[in-house]
């Protein structure tokens, strides 16, 4: 189990041996496009929420987070603009 939203961790093993699989946001950026998983109600809003990682959202899906979420907190739209960077660099 983890919780602690995303200034925190906290965990709970129930059993063991476990593995570590928290990603950070100054990982490399290959793995934070993998491990990093945005909730998302569809194009219209009305969809039940699904969990995608980074590197499954369209372009257009990211460009519109950076541009209307102006509550997210740094780090996490410098991970949204790094995707971009990654996506224009290997075309």
């Amino acid at each position: 189990m983890v919780d602690g939203g995303t200034d925190e961790l906290r965990r709970n093993v129930n059993t063991e041996p476990f593995e570590e699989l928290s990603i950070y946001s100054d990982a490399p950026h290959y793995e934070v496009r993998q491990g990093f998983f945005w909730g998302t109600r569809g194009k219209d809003g009305n969809q039940p929420v699904e969990f995608k990682p980074l590197k499954a959202l369209d372009t257009d899906h990211i460009e519109a987070i950076i541009q209307t979420q102006k509550k997210q907190p740094r780090w996490r739209i410098k991970i949204f603009k790094a995707e971009l960077a990654f996506r224009k660099s290997v075309l």
